[in-house]
């Protein structure tokens, strides 16, 4: 497979190796600080003239340190030969994740997993439950999960795992019992004696005729809501979520579809119920552990998903709009698609507590959505990991595996090898059918490539681990000459990163950057952390930093590579 050559080039493999938090614990308490930069310790700042007081907690919780995978288990290894994904294949597979030992670098790195729906449901997906004390029997058991937490755990990886609690299956017991009016579940579901003669969101239909009465079901008849407003269910729910942190020992939930928790009649998005029954949720779990996350899917404005974690429904909401914002700049190969989001997604989130992301289960995936084009791809995901919040990458993304809907195509079945029937997902044909490409797109093939995807996203996730500022919270977005280069400036305690990336398959000359204010002071130099230029360049000097402590007109390298990521270390000039 010909890959274009943008190789990210580190100082020393000890930065890539040393203190990257392979097998850091699953889930350190928030008090826990930050490693130490791999590098050493920045010089510090003259004493005459500190840098600018941070607005910054001193330690940010234990998933700020963390790159979380999502797994469709259905696809991911199958273990058993039937051609179905399961629990024990995926512990088969954790190793290619993270072998837990830091001074390896053929594994991801990544220190975190979220399992898409693993309770038993009606259909392939998950997302229509009819137990939710049951493993998936496809999956395994109880006891396989068990088994995969602490297989994860021994390897320094977190385990979240989804939970839908908006709705259930039409085939759900409690819904069967539901449509006895007067029964003690009655007032379990979303019931009306007449039709309500409205629509969903978007116009669609929500209300179905059933036994004489009405039931309200957002995304589709086969899938009734609760009614979160009972206090029965409710209850019920939250014993649900305790019991699987208690019993299985996971780190917390990914949360399904919060923004419809709860209705007010026609008002069926992001009703202030919703917010409070999250947050009830995530009081009831954190009766069961202090530590554990609660991540929800809130698909919406930055404005409206960050108002959930503001509030303190959510511990992280995913972060949809500037998902979207990166994938059009590159792809356009213009930054202005994406600095006015990643201006508001600083303002307002609390500190990087957002969960951001290129696609997802429900996506068209980020090769597909560039057109193919694995260099752009490539620019997405040094954007992904150089910046603030907790990355999440979607099973088959670091190999540039592509699907668009309908939804079986973007969960197709992870690509190992090149070999038949099915490149070592299973010994059978797979439930669903490979990609056509996957005879070149598979670990095997990008493993022996330096310059592939993989490799790439191999060494973004350990330069991430290895630099503290590149997981820290404070951030300030540059203003650049070239609208083609996206810079940020970074910084946790005594290290500051500046970071640029080149979206544009040109070179980038002479790019003036200007910041009008920052936590910069005096003359500082750049020191080379990464970058796209073989040799390193030389350090540079720059201007003396602004009053307000930011710069204006700073040239930091006389060129930057097409679609290219450097990485420059800020310090105090020697006077």
């Amino acid at each position: 497979m010909s890959i274009p050559r943008t190789v990210v080039l580190l100082v020393t493999l000890v930065l890539l190796v040393a203190g990257c938090g392979d097998a850091a614990s699953p889930a350190p308490s928030a008090g826990d600080s930050a490693s130490p930069s791999a590098g050493g310790a920045s010089s510090s700042w003259a004493t005459d003239c500190p840098p600018a007081a941070s607005v910054i907690p001193a330690t940010l919780p234990w998933w700020n340190d963390r790159v979380f995978y999502e797994i469709f288990v259905r696809s991911f290894q199958d273990s058993d030969g039937d051609g179905i994904g399961d629990l024990r294949g995926v512990v088969e597979r954790l190793d290619y994740l993270n072998d837990g030992d830091p001074a390896t670098t053929d594994d991801l790195g990544v220190t975190g997993i979220w399992l898409m729906p693993v309770f038993e449901a009606a259909s392939y997906h998950g997302y229509d439950v009819l137990d939710y004390r049951a493993v998936e029997r496809d999956y395994g058991s109880t006891e396989d999960l068990r088994a995969l937490v602490e297989a994860a755990h021994e390897r320094g990886i977190a385990v979240i795992v989804d939970l839908v609690v908006n709705h259930t299956s039409v085939d759900h017991p409690w819904f069967g019992e539901s449509r006895q009016a007067g029964s003690p579940k009655d007032p379990w579901y979303v019931w009306s004696d007449t039709d309500p003669g409205y629509g969903g969101p978007g116009g669609e239909q929500v209300w179905y005729p059933l036994d004489g009465r009405w039931y309200y079901a957002l995304f589709w008849e086969g899938m009734p809501d609760l009614d979160l407003r009972d206090g029965d269910v409710t209850a019920e729910l939250h014993d649900i979520a305790r019991s699987w942190i208690r019993d299985a020992g996971i780190d917390g939930y990914r949360l399904d579809a919060v923004k419809h928790y709860v209705e007010d009649g026609q008002v069926q998005e992001n009703t202030p119920e919703s917010r409070a029954w999250a947050a009830g949720l995530g009081t009831a779990v954190h009766e069961a552990s202090t530590d554990a996350v609660m991540v929800g899917e809130v698909w919406d404005l930055s404005s409206i998903a960050s108002a959930y974690v503001r509030e303190g429904s959510l511990d992280l909401a995913f972060e949809f709009e500037l998902a979207d914002a990166i994938k059009r700049a590159v792809r356009l190969e213009d930054s202005s698609p994406l600095i006015g989001v990643q201006r508001a997604v600083l303002a307002d989130y609390p500190a990087a507590q957002y969960a951001t992301f290129l696609s997802n289960h429900d996506q068209t995936r980020t090769l597909t959505e560039v057109g193919g084009d694995v260099g752009a791809a490539r620019v997405a995901a040094s954007l992904l990991m150089t910046g603030p919040g907790v990355p999440f990458v979607y099973y088959g993304e670091e190999l540039g595996q592509s699907g668009r809907k309908p939804d079986e195509r973007l969960r197709a079945p992870m690509a190992w090898t090149a070999l038949p029937p099915a490149g070592g997902f299973s010994t059978v044909a797979p439930w669903e059918p490979m990609n056509d490409d996957w005879p070149d797109v598979n670990v095997a093939e990008e493993s022996g490539d330096a310059n592939s995807l993989l490799a790439h996203y191999r060494q973004l996730i350990r330069l991430r681990a290895s630099l503290p500022a590149l997981r820290g919270a404070e951030t300030w977005v540059v203003d650049t000459s070239d609208p083609a280069v996206v810079a940020t400036l970074r910084r946790s305690g005594d290290q500051t990163l500046l970071v640029l990336v080149n979206l544009s398959s040109a070179p980038a000359a002479d790019v003036g950057l200007t910041l009008d204010a920052g936590p910069l002071c005096g003359t500082v130099r750049a020191a080379p952390v990464a970058t796209d230029e073989a040799p390193a360049p030389p350090v540079a000097l720059g201007p003396l930093v602004t009053a307000g402590g930011g710069f204006a007109g700073y040239v930091p390298v006389a060129e930057l590579p097409p679609r290219s990521l450097s990485i420059w270390q800020l310090e105090p000039a020697s006077p």
